[in-house]
């Protein structure tokens, strides 16, 4: 037999606590609530995470560093170099670049990333780019174009 095992019996009831009845019955005139107080009170106490009017943790929290992202959209990136290989006046999707191989896995809608030099005017159709990524492409005679599912 453990602990957790074990239990009244069938049909077993457990009196109901009768408060405010004297004191030998030993909920006196108080109730088991103490003395005085805002717990002692009639009503509810407080909500749950209050803490006494100080800023309540669950409110504190998000406001430090280091905490993801609640809803962060996931992208499969690419730099600016990866695209470099291509041929001019190819048309670059999330699709020619897996069938090409230059990335392997999708892990969400393409954005591209502007680390590196591109050298030859692609039509690039993206979900997103950074600002240097698509003054490169541009500036190489490429477009870009942003799509959106």
């Amino acid at each position: 037999m453990k602990l957790n095992e074990l239990a009244p019996n069938k049909g077993a009831k457990r009196r109901r606590r009768r408060v405010g009845r004297g004191i030998s019955a030993g909920q006196g005139a108080s109730c088991g609530f103490g003395m005085r107080g805002q717990k002692s009170r009639s009503g509810t106490g407080t909500k749950p995470g209050f803490e006494g009017g100080q800023m309540p943790l669950y409110r504190r929290v998000p406001k430090l560093k280091h905490f993801p992202l609640v809803n962060q959209k996931q992208y499969t990136i690419i730099n600016v170099e990866g695209l470099s290989s291509l041929d001019a006046n190819t048309e670059v999707t999330l699709e020619s670049l897996m069938e090409t191989g230059i990335i392997t896995s999708n892990n969400g809608p393409l954005k591209i990333l502007g680390n590196g030099e591109i050298n030859t005017a692609l039509n690039v159709k993206a979900a997103a780019f950074t600002k240097s990524a698509k003054q490169k492409i541009e500036a190489a005679g490429g477009s870009c174009e942003i799509i959106t599912k």
